[in-house]
This record gives structure tokens, sequence and C-alpha cells, in this order.
């Protein structure tokens, strides 16, 4: 027991935690989105960081991680509860009430943005599948960063609400499409995955509207929150199994266990549940999106990472400042919102990974971006 204590993995979780321990009561002191904190610690004490110096300075190594590949399972844990708690906010109840600006706005937003990058990365020597999906990543916002300044009530929360909801419903069949491409290589192949797919995702919708609003029936006559928490947790792992056994990721399960959830009369009681856990993980996420960057190709790619950032933003604000101008909003909301809306997403970074995965962007690629 004391061998397994002691081992790199654990070594890993224990650094991880340690630094979302640091980020998020500093940066909450500070005032300050714990979104850059958690992705600038990440960077500091993984590979690229402080970790590329153990060899010379051995003390080091009890504070920092060495091994890429190491983080993966901790990356992915975050991705799924992400994607769970994208999914509880996406209750079709919601959606229908603000169908208008979320299929209009939020429609218009996501199809002008992310053509806009397809076609001039087309002109760059990009493949169109390489193009499409990466004008489609780069379209995204993030709801991290720009929900907790705008909230809902406002004329720029609304907004952002609308294209942000639209965003996260898009993320459905993208994610569908990458990960069944990334398991088949035939048409044929590609086909059966689909097919499969289809069919396990509607099972799981007829059972889960059946089975759900009585499993979480009788954990609430328990008045146990460790209960309700370990139910949730349940459904996510069972949802995520299912899809990731017919060739898609697990990641479309939690997105679908979120929704499942989100339509029952408990998804209150859940949301409150599992908040701390889903904060953590969207945390230990961006820890593990730190410790991946590439810190000496940063340095010698700055120019050109530098002018696709800025060229990212003030596309994105411009098409967004544009959009609400034409819907008849107050120019210092659209301007507002605009700016808000302009930074990438956490979904932009899963979108990438899952077309690494699928071959469609090389790897190089996934991380310049």
């Amino acid at each position: 027991m004391a061998g397994e204590l002691g081992g790199q993995g654990f070594h890993d979780a224990l650094v991880i935690l340690g630094a979302a321990g640091v980020v998020i009561p500093a940066f909450a002191r500070l005032k300050i989105s714990p979104v850059i904190g958690f992705i600038l610690v990440g960077a500091a004490v993984g590979p690229s960081g402080l970790g590329a110096l153990t060899s010379q300075y051995t003390w080091l190594h009890p504070f920092t991680i060495t091994d890429r590949a190491s983080i993966e399972p901790f990356a992915e844990f975050g991705i799924l509860m992400l994607l769970f708690a994208i999914g509880l906010e996406l209750s079709f109840r919601r959606l229908v009430g603000m169908r208008s600006a979320v299929f209009g706005l939020g429609g218009a937003q996501m199809l002008a943005t992310a053509a806009l990058f397809g076609l001039v990365l087309l002109l760059f020597g990009r493949s169109p599948g390489s193009a499409a999906v990466l004008g489609l990543a780069l379209a995204m916002s993030s709801t991290a960063l720009v929900m907790p300044m705008t909230g809902t009530v406002s004329p720029v929360g609304k907004a952002a609400v609308a294209m942000l909801l639209f965003q996260d419903l898009s993320l459905v069949p993208i994610l569908f499409f990458l990960d069944a491409k990334g398991v088949a290589e035939a048409p044929a192949e590609l086909l059966t995955v689909a097919v499969g797919g289809l069919v396990v995702i509607a099972a799981l919708f007829v059972i889960g509207r059946w089975l759900l609003p009585r499993l979480f029936a009788q954990a609430a006559r328990t008045k146990s929150p460790e209960l309700f928490l370990a139910t949730s947790l349940l459904v996510v792992l069972l949802s995520s199994l299912a899809t990731g056994a017919v060739g898609l990721g697990p990641v479309v399960g939690a997105l679908i266990a979120g929704l499942l959830i989100a339509e029952t009369d408990y998804h209150a009681e859940v949301e409150v549940m599992t908040a701390p856990l889903r904060g953590l993980a969207l945390g230990i996420f961006l820890i593990t999106i730190g410790m991946r960057l590439d810190l000496a190709a940063l340095v010698a790619d700055w120019a050109e990472l530098l002018l696709a950032t800025v060229a990212v933003l003030a596309a994105k604000s411009l098409i967004i400042i544009l959009l609400l101008r034409w819907r008849g909003a107050r120019r210092s909301v659209a301007v507002e919102t605009g700016f808000l809306m302009a930074s990438p997403s956490e979904l932009t970074l899963i979108a990438l990974g899952a077309a690494a995965a699928a071959a469609l962007i090389t790897p190089e690629q996934a991380n310049f971006w």
C-alpha cells in the first residue's frame, strides 16, 4: 500500500491538486478569473516549465510534473466533468424558451465566424477538413470567462448566453463526427460507428427519460447529498462507457448524461451537489492544458502566434458587433459583447484534441492553435 501511495500517479495527483488549491483562493482574493491562473500554474510546474529543470535541481521534483503522458488521465477526467456541466445547462426547455436568440443570433455567429476562419485557412493551404474543424473550434467562446462577468439578465448577458448555448449545442455533432472519424478510416467503418452511435444515444435518451426521474426520486427520499453526488457520477460513468464502447468518445456520453439529468425535476439539486467537483475538474483540465504548452515553441514562434491571436480576436469581435447591430442592439452592448466573446473557449481545446485524434490536424497544429 505504501508503495502504491508513493507511485508516480499519486505524486502527479498531489501536484495538480496542490496547484488547484493555490490558484482558487489566490485569484479569488485578487478578483481575477482563476482560468488564467490555472493555465499559468500548469505551464510553470509542467514538463516545459520547472519540470524541465528537475535533472539539475532535484529538489524541484516533488513540486513538478516531467512526463506529459502522465497528465492525460487527469485531463480526461476534467473534460468529462466539463461536458457534463455543459449538458446540465443545455436543458431542452431552456433551448425552446430562447430558441429565437439561440438559433438565430447564436447560429449566425457560429456559422459566420467558422466560415470566415475556414476560408482564410483554405487560402493559406489547409485541407478542407482541417480548415473546417479549425474554423468551428476557433468560433467558440469561453463560458468560464464570459458568464461570471456578464451574468444572464443584462442585455450583454442575454446576447452572450444565446451564443454560448448554441456553441455548446453545436459541440454534440462536432464531437460525434470527430470521434467517429478517429476510430474509422474507411467510409463503411465510419457509417458503422455513426449508426452504432445513433442507436446508443437514442437508447440512452429513452432509458434515461424513464429511469432517471425514479432513480433521483429514490435518492431524494434519503435526503443524502452524498447519494445524489454518487448517483450523478454513476450516470456520467455509465453513459460515457456506453458511447465509448461503440467507438464514440466518452465525452459524448458525459454530455448526454448532463442533458438527461437537466430534464429531470432534480436538476437544480444535482447542479448544487456537483458544483464543487465540476469547478475542481475544470481547474484540473486547465492546469493540464498549461502543462501541455511547449514554452520553447512559444518563444520560437512568438511573432506568428501573436499575429494569429490578434487576428482571431479582432475577427470574432467584429463579426459579433456587426451581428448585434444588425439585430438592433445598442452600440455599447454590441461592442462590449463583441470584446467579451472574442476569446476562444475551453471547448476549443476539446475540439482541437478530438481533431488531432481523428488525424484531421497534426499535433503540432493543435498545439499552435
